[in-house]
């Protein structure tokens, strides 16, 4: 009989358990935000594009030390929360359609696994003439 951890591990590496991501909308050339926060002791996270991997963001496009954003790819990507108050939102300034996917807020924990991890799905949506809004 597999012990626990084992069973666990074996979730982890061979089909990568994971929940389903939250599901987040948003208007082309308008703001929108993705949620992130944690509780604990102050420390580095970042934001990706694409699901969160085993030991990194994916592709990065902010990071902060706990205080302040320390990379940012472009100027619209902004976490306008309180960082120290960890409010890790991410918020995309002039969302385009090309903005729409999966994105990774991780949080690093000390010790081997125990980065928070949490995968959002962004649908942009555009208005058409009529101002009928379609994916």
């Amino acid at each position: 009989m597999l012990r626990p951890h084992v069973l666990m591990l074996w979730c982890l590496f061979i089909y990568r358990c994971k929940a389903s991501p939250s599901q987040m909308t948003g208007v082309e050339g308008r703001s929108v935000t993705l949620p992130c926060s944690y509780t604990g002791e102050i420390t580095t996270a970042c934001w990706g594009r694409g699901e969160c991997s085993l030991l990194s963001c994916g592709s990065n496009i902010i990071w902060t030390d706990g205080h302040k954003v320390s990379f940012q790819k472009d100027r619209r990507y902004q976490l306008k929360g309180n960082i120290g108050e960890r409010d890790l939102s991410l918020t995309i300034e002039n969302a385009v359609q090309s903005d729409s996917g999966l994105y990774c807020c991780r949080i690093e924990k000390i010790g081997l696994f125990n980065d928070i991890k949490i995968t959002q799905e962004l649908t942009i949506w555009t208005g058409d003439a009529s101002g009928i809004l379609v994916a």
